[in-house]
């Protein structure tokens, strides 16, 4: 396989790390998040400057990364979740704009000019680069999928789905709806910030408008695509929105509008998804197991 084989295979790993977190807030939660680059942005941020301008590796400042993300994403997922439907979307566009800019003008964040000289990975003192990182990054997916799936089994993976379905009634019941949203909008804004230091290391180069807007569109649409609320839905469309873009590479000018579209005909003909409840390539592969949630 070729070193821009397995580049391409890379991007797609992460973009399915922070998809399936995107999937737990709107998927799991039913909250509508049209930011979700902003938390791909500051873990990739927060990883850069941790390295670069602090002396951490990587493996030490990771876990402080995947705190300080969904932290953030605690402070505002408070004001955010209040809101609902078409409130939290503009909401959350509005921190992707806020965040991008801070980037972008903020000195401290390198500015225009970005942030280089971002280190690569090392473990046991090889390098990880090409065919490792991959693996590395196929690795933490296997761990982003394995708490996707325990968190849709716990007290609050189900109180989540209860949310989602009829909020009214959930609350009549004594579940909170502002706090198992922080949880699922905590939980899916450290999983992008897991996503974002991986990509800043796979790069070694980031700029403020590799996390604008279009980046949020396109996760959702491999949300969307795959299946909302399944769990290997946001990988498979991860898969298929980063491999069509190679396939018809003349028109890749056209991408928003290739991914508008998709989003589109999904929602005209196939809302659940390609995985989801009553979807053709799950009664092709699992019949007579339909599940809202797996």
């Amino acid at each position: 396989m070729s070193d821009y084989s397995i580049t391409i295979l890379n991007f797609i790993a992460i973009q399915a790390i922070v998809a399936c977190g995107l999937n737990v807030i709107v998927g799991y939660a039913g909250q509508i998040s049209l930011g979700h680059a902003a938390f791909f942005g500051i873990g990739a941020y927060a990883s850069a400057l941790l390295t670069t301008k602090a002396g951490l590796t990587f493996w030490t400042a990771l876990p402080l990364v995947i705190l300080l993300t969904g932290a953030i994403g605690l402070v505002l997922g408070m004001p955010s979740l209040r809101l609902r439907e078409d409130f939290l979307a503009v909401t959350t566009i509005g921190i992707n704009f806020i965040v991008e800019s801070v980037f972008l003008y903020v000195p401290f964040f390198g500015g225009a000019l970005g942030l280089g000289g971002i280190p690569s990975i090392t473990l046991l003192g090889t390098r990880l680069r090409g065919p490792n990182f991959l693996y590395l990054c196929l690795a933490f997916l296997a761990v982003v999928l394995f708490l996707s799936r325990r968190f849709t089994r716990s007290w609050g993976g189900l109180a989540c789905f209860a949310l989602r379905e009829e909020e009214t009634a959930a609350s009549s019941m004594g579940v909170s709806p502002i706090r198992f949203k922080l949880l699922a909008f905590v939980l899916g804004t450290a999983m992008a910030g897991l996503g974002g230091a991986l990509y800043a290391h796979l790069m070694r180069f980031i700029s403020a408008t590799d996390f604008g807007f279009t980046l949020s569109v396109s996760m959702m649409s491999m949300v969307v695509l795959g299946g909302i609320g399944t769990l290997w839905g946001p990988v498979l469309g991860a898969l298929i929105l980063g491999v069509l873009p190679e396939v018809f590479r003349p028109l890749i000018d056209y991408r928003m509008l290739l991914n508008a579209a998709i989003l589109l005909l999904m929602i005209r003909f196939q809302p659940a998804g390609l995985l989801g409840e009553g979807s053709l390539l799950r009664r092709l592969f699992r019949p007579g197991r339909d599940s809202a949630h797996e």
